[in-house]
């Protein structure tokens, strides 16, 4: 069975990027884009990864992160937050709120890609 990403992102044309290349490199994916939708879905679902933007509608990212770290149930979830957001603080606070790494808009697709399958077979990122 492959395994799972979610993309929380509300920006229609990263989240088409991110599908494609999630499902050519074989990770079943599913999108939400607020964060209602992201934290039902992580309810629902269980992904194996989230790729979360900070700047959604509803709920930003940093309260997405916080709750799934906050579930017992979800708290291994390796979460790569993807922000335009891009200060040292807005990175700070997006490891405090237990993010497994940070990637600033724009970024590459292929170097998510390539993060995520990292972190899928490690079970550690390297931020940058």
């Amino acid at each position: 069975m492959a395994q799972s990403v979610l993309i929380v992102d509300d920006e229609p044309n990263i989240v088409l990027s991110l599908e494609f290349l999630m499902n050519q490199a074989g990770f079943d994916v599913s999108v939400a884009r607020d964060g209602e939708e992201a934290l039902d879905a992580v309810k629902r679902q269980a992904p194996d990864l989230i790729l979360l933007d900070i700047m959604i509608p509803k709920r930003d990212g940093y309260e997405i992160c916080k709750s799934v770290r906050a579930n017992p149930e979800r708290k291994d979830t390796p979460i790569i937050i993807l922000t335009a957001k891009g200060r040292d603080t807005e990175r700070e606070m997006g490891m405090a709120a237990g993010a497994d790494d940070f990637i600033t808009k724009p970024f590459s697709i292929r170097d998510v890609v390539e993060r995520v399958e990292r972190l899928m077979k490690s079970g550690r990122a390297e931020t940058g």
